[in-house]
């Protein structure tokens, strides 16, 4: 049970509790954990992050359901709450997040909310939930307080996105730290209505390219800020240019290129190598992420080999997901028309 649970844990922020995750790997055999997504336009860095650890989930015996979060998307009116971009949007992630995590299941909140009793739990959940709380709660769709002022329907995400975990009948919920306010939410309600209450595992949010705030959530990268983030759709020369231009102090904390490294391009490579010409003194490999840290801090890698070493593996991470678009580009360009 040691390597099956270092393995979940691995990377993350925050697992609300470990006593529970330790009594759920006892128990079962074959646990179920989801993360939901709102269709909203195209992946980048950040996005990968809990993918990975839905990797790490399903070698460590998990069941994993992606929930395509139309209906969410819709009430934060992502890519205009137009229906059909919506679609759009749920068959371009569908596309890409079975590249980048084979074994997963994928569920639509269209499909989910036409089940039994799911618009029953959602008024129960509001019924043993204050309204202040709601409100906090909705920092999880990257909005403020006062924007449930103006569309009430945004009141209802933080109790739909409890009665999902309820409804997927799942052991463990996922998300980024942006994310803490709706899973305290339904463990909170599961207690008063007597429900199974989830485990909520937390991933870091990557900073902003542009830097500083790694663990700031008004910092993170985010497509709406191009030049902060890295698409999984950006050619190499694209990245290269985007990495050059990031913010990378000596230092460890709120460094976007080292946070990287820790929390995706090491896990998902498995290696490190950071590529030089032959001139320089050729390619640097590193046994650890902790040695490539200490080699930056120290001075001993330079900031222009780390950065363009960056790109090349953030390149290797995402060319399944390229190639699956060359392959079969109609998600993507019906997406990226609708952007535009």
């Amino acid at each position: 049970m040691v390597d099956r649970k270092a393995r979940i844990l691995r990377g993350v922020t925050e697992c609300v509790t470990e006593d529970e995750l330790d009594s759920l790997l006892l128990s079962k055999d074959t646990p179920k954990a989801y993360v939901g997504f709102e269709p909203s336009g195209l992946l980048h860095a950040g996005s990968l992050v809990p993918m990975l650890k839905c990797r790490d989930l399903i070698d460590s015996g998990f069941q994993v359901t992606i929930l395509l979060a139309d209906w969410h998307g819709y009430i934060n009116d992502k890519l205009g709450g137009d229906w059909e971009n919506l679609k759009a949007g749920v068959e371009y992630q569908r596309q890409m997040f079975s590249v980048f995590c084979p074994g997963i299941q994928l569920k639509t909140a269209s499909e989910l909310v036409k089940g039994e009793g799911y618009w029953e739990m959602v008024l129960r959940v509001s019924k043993v939930s204050s309204l202040k709380r709601m409100r906090r709660a909705l920092s999880i769709m990257g909005r403020g307080e006062e924007d449930g002022d103006k569309d009430m329907s945004k009141f209802f995400y933080p109790a739909m996105q409890a009665t999902d975990i309820y409804a997927l009948d799942v052991d463990l919920a996922l998300g980024g730290m942006d994310q803490r306010h709706a899973h305290m939410l339904a463990r909170d309600a599961a207690d008063k209505l007597k429900l199974s209450k989830p485990i909520a595992l937390h991933t870091p949010l990557l900073g902003s390219l542009s830097g500083p705030g790694r663990m700031d959530t008004d910092g993170k990268m985010s497509k709406s800020k191009p030049s902060g983030a890295l698409l999984v759709h950006d050619n190499k020369k694209t990245l290269m240019k985007k990495i050059s231009k990031a913010y990378c102090p000596l230092e460890r904390e709120a460094n976007p290129i080292l946070d990287l490294w820790e929390y995706l391009l090491d896990p998902a490579l498995g290696n490190i190598v950071i590529e030089r010409p032959e001139k320089f003194g050729g390619n640097l490999d590193f046994d650890s992420y902790k040695d490539l840290e200490t080699a930056y801090l120290s001075g001993s890698l330079h900031p222009l080999d780390l950065k363009n070493g960056t790109a090349s593996a953030f390149y290797d991470v995402v060319l399944p997901m390229q190639e699956a678009c060359e392959t079969d580009s109609g998600p993507y360009e019906i997406l990226s028309s609708a952007l535009n």
